[in-house]
């Protein structure tokens, strides 16, 4: 067992205080989905439609992904608080370029650009692994990731009420201040966590083979991807279910669409408080069989034609409370399958999950019409949370086959 390290806040030359870590996550999570209120008034602002709008969240989605595959083995050769401050100051430039973007297309490569976020969310979860063994970093990567619940659950909220009063960019120039903080206290308190690898970075690219080729690592990693996937196929469907097809302005689709969060921070509490009593793998499973019976309760609601507005993103909480269970345990999961290569396995690890999540967000509000309602997008995310529960199992009988 691994003693606990001595964190001083605002010293860099100490690990990171766990408020610095939770602040990184959440920031990653509000510029996910701070602004989906306001797309359908960015449609009509930049005078395209509302699925080139929706690629705000399936392009960002994608590279993301990309360069999470990139940052986790450059943490790994130098070090976790140089990549993630030359990630946030980079996303401030990209959030100037959103505001005074002038056509869809360049808001839309701007909005890409902002994925570098990407490295907070990645490194500080990196960070906890490097400071805590496997059964304590599972439950203080739960605390860490109640900053993507609690944040989501408020910055749609925000973003509508932002909206309605100021218009679409005062979500960005909010992202921009928060950002600038984010950077300080980054820059006051984020200590060196990681042993800098003597590798080089094709030496340190060429080790992910060695996570490749791992069941557990690919039972974790699909367990977080596949639940995760219906959380995201959400985020893409979402907006539109409550502004096209129940008809809710910004403000309420904000209010609404913050449903999972609510449940996503309870499920991220329980993993802090229980980790290490029943074991992450147990936690996982019973995560995703909660994530999947949500959504298929929804789909039985709507099949009998009762389903409204509050049916919906009512149940939705029970997609945030299964991801909060399943992601911070499937995360450490996958990153004590190989220790020595934490930061590789963050970044390849999330890569799967947000990569997934693009091509699902995409799907999902392609797939969406009036006339069709809210079953595609059900259909989907009942398909990927079943997925999840065969993940998780094939992680038990890998180990029961190791045990023999």
């Amino acid at each position: 067992m691994r003693n606990p390290p001595v964190v001083h806040f605002l010293d860099r030359r100490s690990p990171p205080h766990i408020a610095t870590l939770i602040l990184l996550s959440g920031m990653s999570a509000m510029v996910m989905n701070m602004f989906l209120p306001s797309l359908p008034n960015m449609t009509a602002y930049f005078q395209t439609d509302y699925s080139t709008m929706q690629l705000s969240v399936g392009l960002y989605l994608g590279v993301s992904a990309v360069l999470q595959i990139l940052i986790g083995p450059i943490s790994d050769k130098y070090g976790r608080r140089p990549v993630i401050l030359w990630g946030l100051g980079l996303f401030l430039l990209a959030t100037i370029g959103c505001i005074y973007a002038t056509t869809a297309e360049v808001f839309l490569i701007f909005r890409v650009c902002q994925a570098i976020i990407a490295s907070a969310m990645v490194l500080s979860r990196a960070a906890v692994r490097d400071m805590f063994d496997q059964d304590r970093a599972a439950s203080m990567i739960g605390y860490v990731t109640m900053g993507m619940a609690v944040v989501p659950m408020i910055s749609p909220m925000l973003g509508g009420v932002l909206d309605e009063i100021f218009g679409w960019r005062s979500n960005f120039w909010v992202l921009f201040l928060l950002g600038g903080l984010t950077f300080w206290l980054a820059w006051a308190d984020l200590g060196e966590t990681a042993s800098k690898s003597g590798r080089t970075l094709p030496q340190q690219f060429a080790e992910y083979p060695e996570l490749l080729t791992s069941p557990r690592f690919w039972g974790y990693s699909l367990a977080a991807g596949f639940c995760s996937g219906a959380f995201f196929a959400y985020l893409g469907g979402g907006p539109f279910v409550g502004s096209v097809v129940f008809g809710l302005s910004p403000f309420w689709v904000g209010i609404y669409f913050g449903a999972p969060a609510l449940g996503y921070f309870f499920g991220n509490m329980f993993t802090g408080m229980m980790a290490q009593r029943i074991g992450l793998n147990k936690l996982v499973l019973i995560g995703s069989l909660i994530n999947a019976g949500g959504i298929f309760l929804s789909l039985m609601i709507f099949l009998s034609g009762y389903g409204s507005a509050l049916s919906f993103f009512g149940l939705m909480t029970f997609v945030g409370l299964g991801n909060g269970l399943v992601i911070p345990n499937a995360t450490a999961g996958m990153l004590s399958v190989r220790p020595h290569l934490a930061g590789s396995a963050s970044g390849l690890g999330g890569a799967i999950m947000i990569g997934g999540g693009a091509a699902l967000s995409i799907l999902a509000g392609a797939s969406l019409s009036v006339e069709s309602g809210a079953f595609p997008l059900l259909f989907i995310m009942l398909a990927t949370s079943t997925a999840a529960v065969v993940s998780i199992l094939m992680v038990y009988r890998r180990e029961r086959r190791m045990a023999l």
